[in-house]
């Protein structure tokens, strides 16, 4: 059974208020368990981005917190009660991997409905231009393309000037120049105060948009923390480059944690990178393309759910 909080949340000093809250949530679908005892917050304010593989829970939880589905123990509350009473959704927005609207209406009129739904929504000219629509207003949903379709489904997300803001795989469809101008608009609404939680498989998006970052794994946080918090997880260097070494001699040098090739080059998870470039060199005095990074979010978010209930921390 779903249990919901009534009281309007408090915040505790030096704390932000908590917006949005899952605590000791399960949900199961069938056999299937597709959220165990998850528990997090969303903090006013903040951008939070949810990570996890396929299957982990991601779009489950986000569907709880908004009165989509009920849970089957535990507590959902949004704005301090439940996230199906009308005032609470009239503060909320969402773009769902789900979202289907109709093929044969326009823009214009899909934009002009939805804005329809709330009291004080943004103006229609503000809302195309923050979804990069302009010129795209009179255009048939059914006749756009796939980085055009999702960037309405933003604009319908954001239509009603939300306070919380949901955006569940945003960028799916978008190329490159895209997915950057929706970056800086999610940016904008982070800057006017707006609460975002964002899911995404796109690991250099939470890295460069979240405050903070929750992973989830087989229904489970696995972690969270700052974007540096969760890459501190993994410790030491990445090398790349084109050697002549044979990957299982690669994999024989002092401080190597992990090998790749990739694309005719070799990448090296090291904790000791300067004994294993001194090693490379020394072995292959043709070593060629090289280059040293830190370990990314990538890398920390594999090596994370690779661990799995491991590597759990709170």
């Amino acid at each position: 059974m779903i249990t919901t909080l009534n009281e309007v949340q408090v915040p505790i000093p030096g704390q932000s208020m908590v917006v949005a809250h899952l605590d000791g949530v399960c949900k199961n679908y069938g056999e299937v368990c597709a959220l165990r005892n998850l528990s997090l917050d969303v903090r006013a304010g903040e951008l939070l981005a949810v990570l996890g593989p396929n299957g982990a829970g991601k779009s489950t939880a986000v569907k709880l917190l908004l009165g989509l589905v009920p849970a089957d123990s535990g507590i959902v509350s949004v704005f301090g009660g439940d996230p199906r009473r009308p005032g609470n959704r009239m503060r909320t927005g969402a773009m769902l991997q789900v979202g289907r609207v109709p093929e044969t209406l326009r823009v214009r009129e899909h934009i002009d409905l939805f804005s329809s739904y709330y009291p004080a929504p943004l103006p229609f000219a503000e809302t195309i231009r923050m979804a990069g629509l302009e010129g795209l207003e009179n255009r048939l949903f059914g006749k756009l393309s796939g980085g055009q379709k999702q960037r309405v489904l933003f604009a319908l997300a954001i239509c009603g000037d939300p306070d919380l803001l949901f955006l569940d795989e945003p960028t799916v469809g978008m190329d490159v120049e895209a997915r950057r101008l929706l970056w800086d608009q999610i940016r904008l609404l982070r800057a006017r105060g707006k609460t975002v939680l964002l899911t995404t498989h796109y690991l250099e998006e939470a890295d460069a948009l979240a405050d903070r970052i929750v992973v989830i794994h087989q229904g489970s946080v696995l972690a969270q923390g700052t974007p540096a918090e969760i890459k501190s997880r993994v410790g030491g260097r990445q090398i790349r480059c084109v050697t002549r070494l044979a990957i299982a001699v690669v994999c024989s040098i002092p401080g190597v944690l992990e090998v790749h090739c990739d694309r005719g080059a070799v990448t090296i998870h090291a904790l000791e990178t300067e004994n294993v470039l001194r090693e490379l060199m020394l072995r292959d005095p043709q070593l060629s393309e090289l280059e040293v990074t830190s370990a990314g979010l990538e890398e920390a978010f594999l090596a994370l759910t690779r661990q799995g209930p491991t590597a759990r921390t709170r």
